[in-house]
C-alpha cells in the first residue's frame, strides 16, 4: 500500500462494453477525491473500442484494452478487468479502485478488492443492481447531462444548483489586455461535493485546488482572469471564504437567504 506521506494512488478501471463515454468525465471527478489517479484503462471489444470509445479514451489518456470475444455472448473484458485490478493491487500500484459499470458480475470483485484492504468506487448509472452499489465502499450514480455547456457557464444567481462537474477552460488569453474574470459554475460543484464529508461544511483552499489540478491537469485561475485561487472563491455569491486561526484558507457553501 502507499507510503503514509504519499497521496493515494487511484486505478480507474471502465467496463467499455457497459456504460457510454459520457460517464468518463463524471468517474475522474469522483476517483479524484481519493487522490492521484495512476491507472487508467478502458476494457471492451473491438465493436466498443473501435467506435464510440475512441475518441473519450484518447481525449481522457486512458489505456486501451482490446478484448476479442472468442465466443459469442462470452465477455473477456470483464475477465480482463477483474485480473487486471488485482495484479494492480498486489503489485501495489493503487490502493484505491474505481470501477466504472452498472454490471452486477463485478460484485464479487469488489469484495476480493475491500478484503485485500483496498477502498472501491463504483460509478455507474440508475440501473446499478443493489448487489453492486452495497459491494463498494462508495458508489457514484451518474445522471446524463443534457446541457454539457452548463458546466462552464458563470454562476451568477443563488438558484445555481451544486453537482459535481470538471473544469473545463473555454477562453484563450486576449492578444492584449487581461482576461475578463469570470466565475465557472464548477467551482461551486467542486466545494459542495469536497465540503458534504466534512464535519464542519469547509475544505481547505489548498485540498480545493489539489482537487481541481487532479480533476483537471490544466486548471488555473489565470485562465479565468484571476490572480489565485482565493481571489477567484472570493468573488462567488454562493461561496463564503474564511481564515482560520492558523492563518489558512477555508471554504464552505454561502448560507441559503429566504427570499
Amino acid at each position: 500500500m502507499a507510503h503514509p506521506s504519499q497521496e493515494t494512488a487511484v486505478a480507474i478501471l471502465i467496463d467499455c462494453d457497459n456504460v457510454p463515454p459520457d460517464i468518463v468525465d463524471f468517474a475522474l471527478r469522483m476517483a479524484a477525491q481519493a487522490g492521484r489517479v495512476t491507472v487508467r484503462r478502458g476494457y471492451g471489444n473491438t465493436n466498443t473500442l473501435g467506435k464510440s470509445w475512441e475518441q473519450a479514451l484518447v481525449r481522457q489518456a486512458f489505456t486501451p484494452c482490446l478484448q476479442f470475444q472468442y465466443a459469442s455472448k462470452k465477455n473477456t473484458s470483464d475477465i480482463a478487468l477483474a485480473l487486471d485490478a488485482l495484479e494492480t493491487l498486489f503489485d501495489k500500484r493503487a490502493d484505491t479502485f474505481c470501477l466504472v459499470t452498472s454490471d452486477s458480475d463485478f460484485a464479487y470483485l469488489c469484495r476480493k478488492l475491500r478484503e485485500r484492504g483496498a477502498n472501491v468506487y463504483i460509478v455507474g448509472e440508475a440501473k446499478t443492481p443493489d448487489a453492486l452499489r452495497n459491494a463498494c465502499d462508495r458508489f457514484f450514480e451518474w445522471v446524463p447531462e443534457v446541457d454539457n455547456d452548463a458546466k462552464t457557464k458563470d454562476v451568477d444567481t443563488p438558484e445555481a444548483k451544486p453537482a459535481a462537474a470538471t473544469p473545463k477552460p473555454e477562453a484563450k488569453p486576449a492578444a492584449n489586455g487581461p482576461l475578463p474574470k469570470r466565475r465557472p459554475r464548477f467551482l461551486v460543484e467542486a466545494v459542495a461535493l469536497l465540503a458534504s464529508s466534512t464535519p464542519d461544511g469547509r475544505v481547505t483552499l489548498n485540498a480545493l485546488g489539489q482537487y481541481l489540478k487532479r480533476a483537471d491537469p490544466a486548471f488555473s485561475p489565470t485562465v479565468y482572469g484571476h490572480s489565485g485561487l482565493l481571489s477567484m472563491v472570493k468573488t462567488y455569491d454562493l461561496l463564503t471564504p474564511h481564515e482560520e486561526e492558523s492563518g489558512q484558507w477555508s471554504v464552505s457553501l454561502a448560507p441559503k437567504t429566504e427570499a
